[in-house]
């Protein structure tokens, strides 16, 4: 804690507001919230950025609520409007996804599918909120429990942090490797990694290329949840940092203010585009994964 308060420069400002509030194991051995970005890296594995865990789970939450009670409401004489008309277009559009993308029988696969475009666009749809706003008033509160405001961290879009993105990442690709197993046995899941993409009909040559192939097959399996967590981290985290660099534009005079504000205008109705494309885009590369992972060895 402390009282002593001090203006940002435009530096501090950037790093202040691309720093998570972190809470683990401070230096002295006690545990509480970081209150520098050092402090934070300091505190390894086990710390817990509070912000992305608690955004992340009430969107989550907020996606529940709103599904279910547009499940409620629908019925066959019900005409859908409003609420229950946005939730059957977001249905009825994963539902064409994945009967395109998908041609095998699991009822697990379209409702995680929805969960991933609703959840991941909600993640994103934060980024368009002002960028002080949330956090200005996590720093009054941190200021009025006699916390350095300057030291109270507070990021409202869990899509920028790489915790979040690529530990969904990681869930598909358990649930890759997982329906690769059941779908074609220990054996069949083998002869995938070892037997291509390279493979000939002469013994000699095709036990010379198993390595290779494993070699090969192994850094495309490991390649497909670090792309796809590193896709969506990379995309939102930059537009995060655009919004913060024109932010700082509003304190560079009345000209720059003008200029600052036409800027965020443009950029975020093009921000739009950009949240809806990478939910969307995590959406159907997981649905490519699994329907990859069903597949037997005569389909490739």
């Amino acid at each position: 804690m402390s009282g002593t308060e001090h203006s940002l420069t435009s530096t501090e400002y950037i790093k202040h507001h691309l720093t998570n509030m972190t809470y683990g194991q401070l230096p002295d051995g006690s545990w509480g919230f970081a209150e520098n970005a050092e402090q934070a890296a300091a505190m390894g594995f086990w710390a817990i950025n509070v912000d992305t865990m608690g955004w992340s789970l009430f969107l989550g939450v907020l996606f529940f609520i709103i599904f279910r009670s547009a499940a409620k409401k629908a019925s066959s004489t019900t005409i859908p409007t409003g609420l229950l008309n946005v939730a059957e277009t977001a249905i009825e559009f994963v539902e064409d996804n994945v009967k395109n993308m998908f041609p095998y029988k699991n009822r697990m696969i379209a409702p995680l599918a929805l969960t991933i475009l609703v959840w991941v666009f909600f993640m994103n749809f934060m980024d368009l909120f002002a960028v002080d706003l949330i956090p200005g008033i996590a720093q009054q509160i941190g200021g009025a429990m006699g916390y350095d405001p300057h030291s109270v961290f507070f990021k409202i879009v869990p899509s920028t942090d790489p915790n979040i993105t690529m530990g969904m990442a990681l869930f598909v690709f358990v649930l890759v490797v997982f329906f690769s197993f059941t779908q074609k046995g220990l054996v069949g899941f083998a002869k995938e990694l070892c037997l291509h993409p390279f493979s000939s009909n002469i013994f000699i040559v095709q036990a010379a290329l198993i390595p290779i192939n494993f070699v090969l097959e192994i850094v495309n399996l490991i390649a497909k949840p670090i792309s796809l967590g590193l896709r969506l981290f990379g995309n939102m985290y930059a537009g995060e940092v655009i919004f913060i660099l024109v932010a700082i534009m509003f304190g560079a005079g009345y000209a720059f203010a003008f200029l600052a504000g036409g800027i965020q205008i443009i950029w975020a109705l093009f921000h739009i585009l950009i949240i809806s494309l990478q939910a969307f885009i995590f959406m159907v590369l997981t649905i490519v994964y699994l329907s990859m992972a069903f597949q037997n060895a005569d389909e490739h």
